[in-house]
């Protein structure tokens, strides 16, 4: 399936036509406000930043609703075509996926519960795997450098 992005400003029953041609050809129309012209192709390449390990762990293994809306999330992407990038943030010397198991959950010392860092690591490997998702690290003083090079923008653009 092919997915297209529509601008949101287009006015509804105005493009039938159009609407009926992606239907029969399977193709997926989102709806979102284009910074200019009226239909697009989603980025091939998309990050999503998390501010620490506390905040992907809860993504990962949080509630299994949280669970759910990051699996959808990382589903649409592959599926559009997107390489969906989460670029992890934190201070804690993790700068692969293979770092991930030495992470200690804080939240550890009040239920036995929460996923452990090696738990983490596996579920990233695993998601990986599956969805074609990519876990990369960082600083946070590094972030703003790392989010170009990952999206492939030089200094000498």
């Amino acid at each position: 399936m092919i997915t297209i992005i529509e601008d949101s400003r287009q006015q509804e029953g105005k493009h039938e036509l159009k609407r009926a041609y992606f239907l029969r050809n399977n193709i997926e129309v989102v709806r979102s406000k284009l910074p200019f012209g009226d239909y697009a192709l989603p980025p091939s390449v998309a990050i999503d930043t998390k501010a620490n390990m506390d905040e992907i762990a809860g993504n990962i293994g949080g509630s299994s609703k949280e669970h759910q809306r990051f699996k959808r999330e990382c589903i649409a992407a592959r599926d559009a075509g997107c390489h969906l990038i989460f670029l992890i943030e934190n201070e804690c010397g993790i700068r692969c996926v293979d770092d991930v198991h030495i992470w200690n959950n804080p939240r550890s010392i009040y239920s036995d519960k929460c996923i452990t860092g090696a738990r983490l690591e596996k579920a990233m490997k695993t998601m990986s795997e599956r969805y074609g998702c990519e876990f990369q690290f960082c600083h946070p003083d590094e972030a703003g450098e790392r989010i170009m090079e990952l999206l492939g923008v030089t200094d000498d653009r």
